[in-house]
């Protein structure tokens, strides 16, 4: 049954914007090694710059109302069992097709609400040609403007119940889903918990799968040795290395004490930005990043309602809940797709992302990195019309919704 939905604007107190700009001004930078490059972090010279900005030039009030006037927003209360009622904010368009396919769109870290923006247009737009889309993209909670849990133990299954039940009061009680990141990891968990009753197929542009193993995957390792690898292939898994062994050191920190780095991150926005930066450059495939632009991505974060140590919790939450979940077998019980991208952070073998019902696979893009929604919109609305177009396998996965005009 549909529920009343209480329309949301962004609107950041003036003290909010005060307190900003006194913390900015006093900032304290670290020194630098000469020749240091990316190769130690964020680069001295890219955060002074944004910092200046920031304190300087950028105009919060301007992308506020940008945001304000582009997505349409709301705020609904939704119970999540043993935690009590959390208000959520959440992004909600309606296509003009009477019969456009519902579909759920969840962001990971460090993202936000804010990286449906470029395909939410695309997703709407009616055609003869291609399936259209009622689009839901919600702030998880304790991100952006939804609020945090205040307990301990918010894991997988709790946000995948925010996100059923958010479609649920909207009307949808059937739909698909899109997620990348920690996107991808709980709309797998919507589709287990929730499918196929409600989540009828789910796409990610995140395809996770498991390693050559001699017990959990004898086939796969032996596959492993006897065949060889393209050299795309060879590519990926030497990124995928140096992911793991150079850039996976925030996920060790937040999955173990993040409370600890919290306080710098809440207190210091220009350990906020550096922080998040460094991914936003790191992950994407020379993406040409505006400075402002980043600043609006970074300040989400530290406007966000409940403070940006909250986003970190995810990470502690599901390690101590599902300590073996980017270890263990992607399939689901539902139509599944992947896109397939050059620089996302983990880019595995075909082979090891083959799993049970995936039905949808891209070619392998030529350019596009970990945030492709923002990154490589296009692409990323051509894949999930293709899933689901009147040629795709997922066609009609919706009964009554084919999303054709």
């Amino acid at each position: 049954m549909t529920s009343p939905e209480t329309p949301f604007k962004i609107a950041v107190p003036d003290a909010s914007l005060t307190l900003l700009q006194k913390k900015l001004e006093l900032a304290t930078f670290p020194d630098e090694l000469n020749e240091a490059g990316w190769g130690y972090g964020a680069p001295l010279a890219d955060i002074k710059r944004l910092v200046a900005r920031w304190r300087e030039g950028y105009d919060w009030r301007k992308y506020e109302a940008h945001l304000n006037d582009e997505l349409p927003q709301f705020a609904k209360d939704i119970e999540v069992e043993g935690f009590g009622t959390l208000n959520v904010h959440y992004v909600h368009k309606r296509s003009e097709v009477v019969d456009a396919i519902p579909l759920l769109f969840v962001h990971g870290w460090p993202g936000s609400f804010l990286e449906v923006r470029k395909v939410l247009p695309l997703l709407v737009e009616s055609s003869l040609d291609h399936p259209s889309f009622h689009v839901v993209a919600l702030s998880l909670p304790g991100f952006g403007f939804s609020e945090a849990p205040k307990k301990t133990g918010f894991a997988l299954g709790q946000f995948a119940e925010t996100c059923n039940k958010l479609m649920l009061a909207l009307g949808y009680n059937e739909y698909v889903t899109q997620g990348g990141d920690w996107g991808h990891m709980i709309t797998h968990r919507v589709a287990k918990d929730y499918g196929p009753k409600h989540s009828k197929a789910m796409h990610s542009n995140f395809p996770l799968g498991i390693a050559p193993h001699p017990i959990k995957a004898p086939l796969l390792l032996l596959s492993h040795i006897l065949n060889r690898y393209s050299a795309s292939e060879k590519e990926g898994l030497k990124r995928t290395e140096d992911y793991l062994k150079n850039g996976s050191g925030y996920v060790a920190q937040q999955s173990t004490r993040p409370q600890t780095l919290g306080y710098g991150l809440a207190d210091s926005p220009v350990g906020l930005l550096a922080w998040i930066y460094e991914k936003l450059v790191l992950w994407t495939d020379n993406y040409p990043w505006d400075d402002d632009e980043v600043l609006t991505w970074v300040s989400i974060y530290w406007f966000s309602r409940a403070g940006s140590a909250a986003s970190l919790r995810i990470y502690y939450e599901v390690q101590h809940d599902s300590p073996e979940i980017f270890r263990s077998d992607q399939g689901t019980a539902i139509p599944m797709g992947f896109s397939f991208f050059p620089k996302e952070i983990v880019r595995l073998p075909r082979k090891w992302v083959k799993t049970r019902n995936l039905v949808f696979e891209s070619v392998e893009h030529e350019s596009g990195g970990h945030f492709a929604a923002h990154e490589k919109p296009e692409l990323l609305v051509g894949d999930v019309r293709k899933m689901f177009g009147k040629s795709g396998p997922a066609y009609g996965v919706v009964p009554g919704k084919t999303g054709y005009a």
